[in-house]
């Protein structure tokens, strides 16, 4: 379990994470390497005030792990992404 420490780190800007957030209400995150779904799941509906519906994860290897946050219906990912400086 991670104490004091946050499991969001960074949005992904690059063109195709942006992309992914018109056509699947999708948000792309950098995430702690020992961060697990469940974790990443609460951070980002506790920071945002949303519901997420799953979370893929992709691990790097550089010790970076991206985390794919689906956003669950009724929820828009655009707007996090203009909360966020994405677009």
């Amino acid at each position: 379990m991670m104490i004091n420490m946050t499991v969001l780190q960074y949005p992904l800007a690059t063109e195709k994470s942006v992309g992914s957030v018109d056509r699947s209400n999708v948000i792309t995150y950098v995430v702690d390497f020992r961060a697990t779904k469940t974790q990443i799941a609460k951070e980002f509906e506790t920071r945002f005030n949303v519901k997420v519906a799953n979370v893929r994860t992709a691990n790097s290897p550089n010790n970076r792990k991206k985390a794919f946050i689906k956003l669950a219906k009724g929820f828009n990912a655009s707007d996090i992404a203009v909360k966020l400086k994405l677009v």
